[in-house]
């Protein structure tokens, strides 16, 4: 009884003992270290961008910022709490990600889920925690989600308490959200790093955007009263003005982010999208020769901008170029380019298919220019586009520059995949129907309907109906579904360890969505996710068929570190090949003609589809 009394007597004061405590002030930095309360000193990589005092203090992070606590935890044992503990912080929300955090020491790889994070979801504050009372201690990682919807760059006072039985968490005092899930001691990982203002394990660094100040740990359960004491205690910080963050620095010299590219062509219109280092305007001309008779204007100084070129002819060629100026007279220009609308029915067309470039332009450059020697109409993109969509240097620094010769001329047709993280650079950066994460478009005589199969594709969920009415309702004579996961799949270990068991053989989640493809006669799937290729035989009911059904492929060599099958061949493989690779589609008619090249541009695989005159 002394002891819960003493426990609940530290924790109604204002200034318990914490095992860390940054403040984030200014005053905090003295020769590029941020000094801590409590705990370890940090050692900074950038300055920091700190508020003044009338618009409430703290510090201002960007994507570019990091604040390394310990490189390893098992360096600074003493920092971290066994068993209860209280992680308390002030933060608002510049940028949201699926996997945001502000304060952890987490490894989420996969199966090796261990450790703990304060954080935050695309919507929700979120507490993860892994303990040895759950999965039989083998480590499984739950995030407990609140029931407040932030609003970004909104001060917000979260905090999320451990008492070894149930996990709380609290947003501005009040108690909003609660799980018993787990239990027993925290469940840490072999190797970790101690991280502030960011989600941060051995192969993730997804920083904090946005304000954050007073973030502390304790190694006891704060309960109720302390919380909302706390709270009260700076309670006119909720009540300041929302601030978004903005972008850390415009350059003096005007320049690409990413250079102009094309998205979602129909027959009649085509959307151009592109960044540059400082405001600007200027005008976009095109035509169906480079004397431009056509123009769009751009008065609004933008650094992003979306363009959209209407009043096309279906299936044609025209020239385009961009002039753009800023307000000190630096002026930039791309050079004349070209693209195509979109075909109409009965016409031929050529596209091709390239996904998981991840983080590797080398290789996606290489591919790209493998691809553009075709002279395909359109490139569709199953996913994985980044090796981390939240951080907008894999898109500037990475993707564009890899594909930029390519995407200038071609439009691109993408879906999501896992490493996008649903994260706002993807949104921001595509222009494509709403919602944009699922859509269709035509080419030809060709339906594509692109979904996101990181979101629930079950039957009677948003993307399911979707696709029975818009595939029901699809005249086109060929039908292809897009979406990262692949239903059907020979890897050796991502569905289940094939040198000790049978696996899955596929995402289960989107299988589910193959009883649609049987029931609409969907020719082709094309999937990425796993970082090889592969082709089916025709499968339907699950099964494969020598008459009808749908072929599966896996085109998921565009960047990512390669994958291996699996020791055994499952009866619906065809063809499985290790090494980066693109693929190109032909249709004339009721002939499609699929091609597969590897990195030499040397092709490997080939296979011809007839329909009978009786088909579509």
């Amino acid at each position: 009884m002394l002891n819960l009394i003493l426990v609940v007597f530290l924790l109604v004061h204002d200034d318990p003992d914490a095992l860390v405590a940054y403040p984030l002030q200014s005053a905090d930095v003295t020769n590029s270290k941020l000094r801590a309360q409590l705990g370890p000193d940090i050692d900074l990589v950038n300055e920091l961008d700190f508020l003044p005092d009338e618009l409430g203090g703290g510090v201002e992070l960007y994507e570019d910022d990091r604040l390394v606590i310990s490189s390893d935890f098992r360096k600074t044992p003493d920092l971290l709490p066994e068993r209860e503990m209280t992680v308390s912080a002030w933060m608002s929300v510049g940028m949201p990600r699926q996997w945001g955090g502000v304060l952890g020491c987490v490894q989420d790889n996969n199966d090796a889920e261990t450790g703990w994070v304060l954080g935050y979801d695309n919507q929700n504050f979120t507490f993860g925690l892994s303990t040895t009372g759950a999965d039989d201690g083998n480590g499984l990682m739950t995030y407990l989600k609140g029931r407040t919807r932030y609003e970004e760059g909104k001060l917000y006072h979260v905090v999320a308490t451990y008492d070894g039985e149930t996990t709380r968490l609290y947003v501005n005092g009040k108690l909003d959200g609660e799980s018993r899930v787990q239990s027993g001691d925290v469940l840490y990982p072999k190797a970790a790093p101690f991280t502030l203002g960011a989600y941060h394990d051995d192969n993730e660094f997804q920083a904090h955007i946005g304000r954050l100040m007073d973030v502390r740990l304790y190694d006891m359960a704060a309960g109720p009263n302390w919380v909302d004491h706390q709270f009260n205690h700076h309670a006119d910080r909720a009540s300041l003005p929302v601030r978004v963050t903005p972008e850390k620095a415009i350059s003096e010299e005007l320049d690409w982010q990413v250079a102009p590219f094309l998205q979602y062509a129909t027959t009649d219109s085509i959307r151009l999208v592109f960044e540059t280092t400082r405001p600007v305007t200027g005008v976009v001309r095109f035509g169906e020769t480079s004397n431009f008779d056509r123009e769009v204007r751009i008065d609004q100084p933008a650094m992003l901008s979306e363009v959209v070129l209407n009043g096309l002819n279906p299936d044609e060629p025209y020239f385009y170029q961009v002039s753009l100026e800023d307000d000190g007279d630096q002026k930039i220009e791309t050079a004349i380019m070209t693209f195509q609308s979109a075909a109409p029915r009965g016409t031929p067309i050529a596209f091709a298919i390239l996904s998981d470039t991840q983080d590797n332009p080398t290789v996606a450059s290489k591919l790209s220019e493998h691809i553009w020697e075709q002279r395909p109409g359109f490139l569709v993109h199953p996913g994985d586009l980044t090796g981390t969509g939240s951080r907008k240097g894999d898109w500037t620094e990475e993707f564009f520059p890899g594909m930029n010769g390519l995407l200038g001329r071609v439009v691109m047709y993408p879906v999501l995949g896992n490493h996008e993280q649903d994260a706002r650079h993807y949104y921001k950066y595509m222009a494509l129907p709403k919602p944009e994460y699922y859509y269709s478009f035509s080419q030809g005589d060709a339906d594509f309907f692109m979904l996101d199969t990181n979101r629930n594709v079950a039957p009677g969920s948003e993307q399911y109906e979707w696709l029975d009415q818009a595939l029901a309702a699809s005249d086109a004579k060929w039908k292809f579904v897009v979406h990262h996961h692949p239903p059907y799949s020979s890897d050796e270990n991502d569905y289940g360890d094939t040198w000790k068991g049978r696996g899955t053989r596929g995402d289960l989640r989107a299988r589910k969505l193959t009883q649609l493809y049987d029931k609409h006669d969907v020719d082709v799937v094309l999937n990425g996710h796993i970082h090889s290729y592969e082709r089916t035989w025709p499968i339907e009911g699950g099964r494969v068929v020598d008459d009808g059904g749908v072929i599966y492929t896996i085109t998921g060599g565009g960047g990512g570190s390669l994958e291996t099958p699996g020791p055994t061949r499952p009866s619906f493989n065809n063809t499985v090949r290790r090494g980066h690779h693109y693929c190109m589609i032909r249709i004339n008619g009721n002939m499609l003609e699929y091609f597969a090249y590897d990195l030499d541009n040397r092709l490997f695989d080939h296979m011809s589809v007839q329909k009978n005159q009786a088909d579509r």
